[in-house]
């Protein structure tokens, strides 16, 4: 990457980061993208204020014969968007060239989810005569009973908790905090862990104060959780296809099905905009009619 378009970048990703808020995650995804555009400019030779509408379709139909996905190429088209708009903005060109650039139809994707019995199934997995078995049965506890972020959980410090008033503190996306409650059953867990399984994982280094440490005593990653999350699927004998964000899923979509408010559940999940929220109430009413036409004599 050239100076001049390392410079652009690196301006536009501080922006992100200080006027809008973003998680450091979501501004990673935008450097990444960035980063995959700028070569291919490169390889075609053209500056950054050279770029026109047709540079930006080639673009994308070259990830499209890739194999990119079409939700993966919505995201790359926003992220030029926001980039190209940033320099418009800072006089760094004289035209958008995104600005005709329709974004592909992407369907409403159905997150996957479980159901209560394939949870219990999950949560039982865990070997619980070893330290790390137990620490990973806590962890599913919280993540299924806060609906939390797989970022939010293994951030988590023991300044989080409050075990007594039965809440912990987030830290969510683009720095927003907000307080969850946690269910008596989580607490139970909690409360064992912290006061004597978490005390072998630390390995005597007590002013580590991540509630989650890994086999080394410190932070351990998300790509890590989503391996333990996978072996524990698999013990489980649960065939779905899961995402990091499963119990994330069932947790909001259980809270529907049993009567929550959305709103109530948008607090919780820590979404900003209602409408990401509704889509598990395309989840519930999708699982209903499942159950309807399975279940009903005239289904």
């Amino acid at each position: 990457m050239d100076n001049l378009k390392q410079a652009l970048v690196k301006s536009f990703l501080n922006s992100l980061w200080l006027e809008k808020g973003l998680s450091q995650n979501t501004v990673s995804a935008y450097r990444s993208d960035l980063q995959a555009f700028v070569y291919w400019l490169e390889q075609k030779e053209k500056k950054i204020n050279e770029v026109r509408r047709e540079h930006i379709l080639n673009y994308l139909s070259s990830e499209i014969d890739r194999g990119k996905k079409t939700k993966t190429i919505a995201r790359t088209l926003s992220c030029l968007r926001t980039f190209f708009k940033f320099l418009r903005r800072e006089n760094h060109i004289s035209s958008d060239p995104t600005l005709r650039v329709d974004s592909p139809k992407l369907g409403r994707m159905l997150p996957n989810s479980l159901s209560e019995t394939e949870v219990d199934m999950l949560l039982a997995a865990p070997d619980l005569s070893n330290a790390v078995g137990f620490r990973d049965r806590t962890m599913l506890e919280v993540l299924y009973a806060c609906g939390l972020r797989v970022s939010e959980l293994v951030a988590l410090k023991l300044s989080d908790l409050n075990l007594k008033q039965g809440v912990i503190r987030i830290l969510g996306k683009g720095s927003k905090e907000r307080l969850i409650p946690v269910g008596d059953e989580a607490i139970a867990w909690l409360n064992t862990y912290v006061s004597d399984t978490r005390l072998n994982l630390v390995k005597g280094n007590l002013s580590e104060d991540i509630v989650f440490p890994n086999n080394r005593g410190v932070k351990m990653t998300r790509q890590a959780f989503w391996h333990r999350l996978k072996t524990h699927t698999r013990k489980a004998g649960i065939s779905k296809k899961l995402s990091p964000h499963t119990l994330r899923h069932a947790f909001a979509t259980h809270l529907l099905n049993h009567g929550a408010d959305l709103r109530v559940v948008q607090l919780l999940l820590g979404h900003t905009n209602l409408s990401t929220t509704q889509i598990y109430t395309h989840v519930a009413q999708f699982r209903l009619k499942e159950l309807h036409a399975r279940h009903h004599p005239r289904g």
